[in-house]
């Protein structure tokens, strides 16, 4: 996930209206985003034409009671939609001080939209009599500048509605001062880089347990596991370099406005290395006061 631009945030809402522009590319997940968002407690609203979205702005001049958190839809198949309007609607709302607004992108990989609109037997909106990845590749040209003004963006390849409910509520859920949500991911590089990942750490250098035939049914969640590889003689100086990086930049991140970070370790597999050390740095954060959540996507696959 990537925080893109500082002057949107949903932490720190201070009395601040929520209101959050869900985007991405078809078939990613939108709607359900929106349902779920529903269900936190904000107004959803999807597919309202782009010349009509300043009508959902909260009046500031309005009693608080009247002025809901907002959740809007907003991508290609949007009445008269357009990249560059949708950015300069969103400057817009970040600049009032009324508002704590967030940009989401929802992204997935090409291969799994093709075989969601196969199985749906729905067509690509840019794709009504070509294949289904020739319209996503006009449509990921025409959000590129969306996607990369993003606040947060979540790949939902391989999320179920449990692990997006889960992200949502944590980034997003209605409370005061939800601080710097972190999320921490393992994952396989035989299954591709995390599309949503901030800062990828490669644990491939150290011991791997898959050739311990002991260890190689077990996952990096089982203590056995997890002893066998800080025996590893690089393991101590790999983990005292990492917190030393990443300490002193959390309240940097924070200060500077990010509201979203994820950090993610990746090993071959990723069932033991990736997924103990992502375990371990999801408690080093919960232990020094950071809000995290620790989602290991390839640890069933």
């Amino acid at each position: 996930m990537a925080a893109k631009n500082s002057s949107l945030s949903i932490s720190n809402a201070g009395g601040r209206t929520p209101l959050l522009i869900v985007s991405g590319v078809s078939g990613a997940g939108k709607s359900s985003t929106l349902k779920l968002l529903e269900d936190l407690g904000y107004e959803a609203v999807d597919n309202m034409p782009m010349s009509l979205l300043g009508r959902l702005v909260p009046d500031p001049e309005a009693p608080a009671a009247e002025r809901r958190p907002i959740a809007v839809g907003v991508d290609i198949r949007t009445r008269d939609f357009d990249a560059t309007r949708l950015l300069q609607f969103i400057e817009q709302i970040g600049s009032r001080a009324d508002l704590a607004a967030a940009l989401i992108f929802l992204d997935c990989d090409d291969e799994v939209l093709g075989r969601r609109f196969e199985e749906t037997r729905r067509r690509h909106p840019l794709a009504a009599d070509r294949p289904v990845k020739d319209g996503l590749a006009r449509e990921r040209r025409i959000m590129a500048p969306v996607r990369e003004r993003a606040d947060v963006v979540i790949d939902t390849s391989e999320f179920v509605l449990g692990d997006l409910k889960a992200r949502l509520q944590h980034a997003f859920g209605l409370v005061d001062d939800p601080g710097l949500a972190i999320f921490v991911s393992s994952f396989s590089f035989k299954r591709g880089l995390p599309r949503d990942a901030d800062l990828v750490f490669d644990v491939r250098f150290l011991k791997n347990p898959h050739y311990d035939p002991k260890l190689k049914p077990q996952t990096g969640k089982d203590a056995a596991v997890g002893r066998y590889i800080e025996t590893d003689p690089a393991f101590d100086g790999f983990w005292a370099h990492l917190v030393g990086l990443i300490e002193p930049l959390l309240p940097k991140y924070r200060a500077e406005g990010k509201s979203y970070l994820t950090v993610a370790f990746g090993c071959t597999g990723g069932r033991h290395r990736s997924v103990f050390v992502a375990g371990k740095f999801q408690q080093w954060l919960d232990g020094n006061g950071w809000q995290s959540l620790l989602r290991h996507r390839d640890l069933d696959n």
